[in-house]
């Protein structure tokens, strides 16, 4: 009789607590969507300060920008972390093909980030077609020797998830130049990593095995894409690219904005959220990652104005050099390491501003399955999905140096891919209320962090 009794005393308790959780739900969800400056302050970014490469100076006006949004949403301190990064200069470029003795046709077309291009001058060969690395390792050295290799690897449109086609794809874009020059290649073409149908080239980083040549990589959009090949199995192709792109030599002084609200009960234990404030240098930055800037700005503006007060100190962070390097997100787990700070938590928000559909957890099965007790109150919200083992770029060095608990929330995925890293990824794809949306959720699961003491 006394085991039913303390049993029905818990569930008792748990029932309490989830009624008062949906309410202070609901409380944080009106005032975003009702209230919210998410949406204008993605305006201004996009409108006022545009793509932002880091070293840029555009990413200077951007760091003014995320320190007067920090400001204005009333955290308790604000301030600068220095970050050293790296400087990739895009410059003026050119793609054109022809067939056989043909005139030249201007391709529309985008360097990958971080390539040497031609140095302005124009480098002409012909074009070798493969479906995979498995194709282009079964060619003869003679068929790859002073040729471009077309990589004509389509993204997986059988995965729901689109994240995991670009998994699948991406390391087409990050190592191919690579690849090909070890075999004597001169350059390369991809297929973008697009779910879209239409023809936007996609930019994005790449890597070089400084063992090789440094050869040129560009992207296509599907629809160039397609015609190449449609080219290539009538006859021989000619390209011809020129660019003038190159990665500085000097790294350039930039910073990580850091806001925060202290907390009531464990001032010392921190919960971080982010996203990152520089862009690839095409479109203007506004799903990838100007979205998660300004979310994880309302999260702190939403805080302060429902009047609630975090047992854990909550921060706010917009990274810099995500795209490519990860400099800002290393100098912040370097400091937090340093000044041997807690973080309870860091969750990130890096996957583009639309409805939100599940929170990604990188951490033991123990604090997952803690989390999980709460998942029916995000219901209501639009997010079901707690399966998937996901934290974010900018918070894994953290994780890596301070064993932290790492979260990210899950965005529907279906659209991300058609803009990201285009110049179709700008203010006028992002729906006011999607965005306010993923910003309540982040919110709800900060405050249930916090307060159900999880971390």
């Amino acid at each position: 009789m006394k085991f039913r009794f303390l049993s029905a005393l818990a569930l008792l308790t748990v029932n309490t607590s989830f009624a008062q959780d949906s309410v202070m739900f609901r409380k944080i969800s009106d005032e975003i969507m009702l209230h919210g400056t998410c949406y204008e302050n993605l305006r201004v970014l996009c409108k006022n300060v545009g793509n932002r490469i880091s070293g840029s100076p555009a990413a200077a006006k951007a760091v003014q920008w995320g320190e007067k949004c920090m400001k204005e949403a009333g955290a308790d301190h604000v301030w600068l972390q220095a970050a050293d990064v790296p400087y990739w200069y895009r410059g003026k470029e050119s793609l054109m093909i022809k067939m056989g003795n043909g005139a030249y046709k201007k391709m529309t077309a985008l360097s990958l980030g971080n390539t040497e291009g031609t140095g302005g001058k124009p480098l002409e060969a012909q074009v070798v077609l493969v479906h995979s690395y498995e194709e282009f390792n079964a060619l003869p050295d003679d068929a790859v020797k002073g040729k471009i290799i077309f990589f004509d690897y389509r993204f997986r449109q059988d995965f729901v998830f689109t994240f995991q086609g670009y998994g699948d794809g991406v390391k087409y874009r990050w190592a191919s130049p690579s690849i090909a020059a070890k075999r004597g290649a001169v350059g390369v073409i991809i297929r973008s990593m697009s779910t879209g149908a239409d023809d936007f080239p996609h930019t994005g980083g790449m890597h070089y095995n400084d063992s090789f040549k440094k050869i040129p990589e560009m992207a296509l959009g599907n629809y160039s894409a397609d015609s190449l090949e449609h080219y290539l199995a009538k006859g021989t192709v000619t390209a011809k690219m020129q660019s003038d792109c190159h990665m500085n030599e000097e790294k350039r002084h930039s910073y990580n904005v850091i806001g925060e609200i202290t907390g009531t009960k464990y001032p010392d234990s921190i919960i971080t959220v982010g996203g990152h404030l520089d862009s690839w240098d095409v479109g203007e930055g506004a799903n990838d990652d100007g979205a998660g800037c300004v979310q994880s700005i309302e999260v702190l503006r939403a805080i302060k104005a429902i009047g609630l007060k975090p047992k854990y100190t909550i921060r706010a962070v917009l990274f810099m050099n995500e795209e490519n390097g990860l400099k800002g997100g290393e100098a912040y787990a370097d400091s937090a390491k340093a000044k041997h700070e807690h973080h309870a938590l860091a969750i990130e928000t890096d996957a583009g501003g639309f409805s939100p559909r599940g929170i990604g957890l990188e951490m033991s099965e123990v604090q997952k399955e803690k989390v999980r007790v709460f998942k029916n109150l995000f219901l209501a919200y639009g997010v079901y999905d707690f399966s998937i083992e996901e934290g974010g770029a900018d918070i894994g060095p953290i994780h890596k140096k301070l064993n932290t608990p790492l979260a990210g929330l899950i965005p529907d995925s279906q659209r991300y891919f058609d803009v990201h890293h285009t110049n179709n990824d700008v203010f006028e794809n992002v729906n006011h209320r999607e965005l306010k949306l993923g910003a309540a959720v982040l919110t709800q699961f900060i405050y249930l962090a916090s307060e159900h003491e999880l971390f």
